[in-house]
């Protein structure tokens, strides 16, 4: 910049105007010199040379202004949120296809009333009692399928959650202003996002795996009650008869 030059410049014109104010005048071929008058302007040119500066100063600083604004006003050149949102819809698809029970609430409340009755059983055919337990079966048997399948899924997401990030925290880095900042910010908390959906899976698949696994076993139970009370029920029941292994 020019501006500490000029204003040595414009200093030391004022200075050699005040050397040479003097109250006399000269006169030289009819020409009248007069050294006051000659300094006033002398100092006048140097305050107006010093005005130059500062102005020169202030547009400088403007235009610095401008463009750090510019600069904060650009947008993030990377982005990651489609790979995030594929990762989104692998973990979703995982749900709507859950295997015999599905997660929701009316394929639930339906499937229980049929396989897992809470009631009695007494009118319940032995046929239909014994279809009830071997569907049961394979409900937890799926269940927990589609528990090991949700886990694989995630663990999968681990590999692309390490470039996503490392891709994420190089841009935020490099950001040349404020809202290349912040929008690698707000990526990255997507990304976090994303991993939280991925936990919510995994863990929303073992516990559906763990509670058909009990009402598995409830069910079983008041199954068994069941059949061995109809084993030992009177007339019909099972009647212990004397057996012979030799003839005398």
């Amino acid at each position: 910049m020019t501006r500490p030059r000029t204003t040595k410049l414009a200093l030391g014109a004022a200075a050699l105007a005040l050397a040479l104010s003097s109250p006399a005048s000269a006169q030289f071929g009819g020409i009248v010199y007069d050294p006051t008058n000659y300094a006033q302007n002398v100092l006048t040119a140097a305050r107006s040379l010093q005005q130059i500066n500062n102005q020169i100063t202030q547009i400088q600083n403007q235009a610095q202004s401008l463009i750090n604004q510019a600069r904060n006003l650009t947008n993030l050149p990377t982005s990651v949120l489609s790979s995030i949102q594929q990762d989104i819809d692998r973990t979703r698809a995982l749900i709507t296809q859950a295997q015999q029970i599905a997660y929701r609430v009316q394929d639930i409340d339906q499937v229980f009333r049929q396989r897992y009755p809470a009631g009695s059983l007494s009118g319940t055919s032995s046929g239909t009692l014994v279809t009830n337990a071997q569907t049961r079966w394979t409900d937890a048997l799926a269940a927990y399928q589609d528990s090991l399948r949700t886990g694989a899924t995630v663990t999968g997401n681990l590999d692309g959650t390490r470039t996503q990030a490392g891709t994420l925290v190089t841009a935020s880095q490099g950001a040349t202003g404020a809202l290349q900042a912040a929008q690698a910010g707000n990526q990255l908390i997507a990304l976090q996002t994303r991993q939280l959906a991925d936990l919510t899976a995994m863990l929303a698949a073992q516990a559906r795996a763990t509670a058909i696994e009990s009402a598995r076993a409830a069910a079983d139970e008041a199954q068994g009650r069941e059949q061995t009370k109809r084993f030992l029920a009177r007339g019909t029941g099972y009647v212990a008869q004397s057996v012979s292994l030799f003839h005398d």
